[in-house]
């Protein structure tokens, strides 16, 4: 009786370990976060967040939203590891009324140009706007108006957190955004355009909004990086717990606009505690290489955001 007791106690406590080796890892489903993160950010740098990665030959490109400067920069990296401090690419501007203030970007290269959306904020609003350029360093802004706007009920007083794919098939940009409110969006949704100036809303929008079912993400979904696969579309996206308490999760639909479906295991990536990311996990973004996922994203401990790296060995995300 007494051997059944010690084992059943050794048991339970092997089960808790467990457990909280498991918690306090801040990944499941094979996702492992680098043991040397941040990547970029903190110290003189201050606040780097919400980026767009580019894989431009061998080198990578992260075009980010640098707080400090309220400005996009450009950090470059062989390995995806290691990167250098930013680069400002696009500086805010107050004459145009609505981009005192640049952040949370995409970024395509498409026949030899860059083609960059941002989000420009002004007046406690945020709208979306579009600029380009033949080296990725140089951007020369498309219009000094935005090409998203919030116009309707539930875009609130923000569009922003834009992601596009250049659809070679159906020769169309193809943008996922999030709208709502200013300091934290509600829902995503999706837009067309041609010419990447004049865009075209889903008359289905929000086609991405959070599950009050789901505790993890039952405030709000927002920020999203959305894949084209073979057969389907793969979307990496923020979670709200609460306004404060953001985790990243993924989904996937066969159109990458409806009959969405959750990732069973979600939350992916979720706050470590004590470490860079405590408080919370935001904005991912993916890149799948010949045998691994490299998923930047940005963790908060406190007031300062920082960039992290996990790692994904294999191709088969088991989704």
């Amino acid at each position: 009786m007494e051997k059944k007791v010690y084992f059943a106690a050794l048991f339970s406590l092997f089960s808790v370990m467990i457990c909280t080796a498991q918690t306090s890892s801040g990944t499941t489903a094979g996702w492992v976060k680098y043991e040397h993160n941040p990547v970029l950010g903190g110290g003189d740098l201050g606040t780097v967040f919400d980026i767009s990665v580019l894989k431009d030959g061998d080198v990578y490109k992260m075009y980010n939203s640098w707080r400090p400067k309220r400005s996009i920069g450009l950090s470059v990296s062989k390995d995806g590891f290691k990167w250098t401090a930013p680069e400002i690419v696009l500086y805010p501007t107050e004459s145009t009324g609505w981009e005192s203030n640049l952040n949370r970007i995409a970024i395509v290269l498409k026949d030899g140009v860059y083609h960059l959306w941002y989000t420009g904020q002004q007046r406690d609003s945020s709208w979306i706007g579009y600029a380009t350029s033949a080296d990725g360093v140089n951007f020369k802004r498309m219009s000094d108006k935005p090409v998203l706007s919030p116009e309707l009920a539930w875009e609130k007083v923000a569009v922003m957190c834009p992601h596009v794919e250049w659809d070679k098939k159906d020769k169309i940009f193809k943008m996922w955004y999030s709208g709502g409110e200013q300091y934290e969006p509600n829902a995503i949704g999706y837009a067309t355009s041609k010419d990447g100036l004049k865009w075209k809303k889903y008359g289905g929008n929000p086609i991405f909004s959070a599950d009050p079912k789901s505790e993890w993400e039952q405030h709000k979904v927002t920020a999203c990086q959305v894949i084209k696969r073979e057969k389907d579309y793969l979307m990496f996206y923020i979670g709200f717990k609460t306004e404060d308490l953001a985790q990243i999760g993924m989904a996937k639909s066969p159109d990458g606009i409806t009959g969405w479906v959750r990732f069973d295991k979600n939350p992916i990536i979720f706050p470590s505690p004590g470490e860079w990311d405590a408080s919370a996990c935001y904005k991912p973004f993916a890149v799948q290489e010949k045998d691994r996922w490299l998923l930047w994203y940005n963790g908060r401990n406190g007031n300062l955001e920082q960039i992290g790296l996990v790692i994904h060995e294999g191709k088969e995300l088991g989704f």
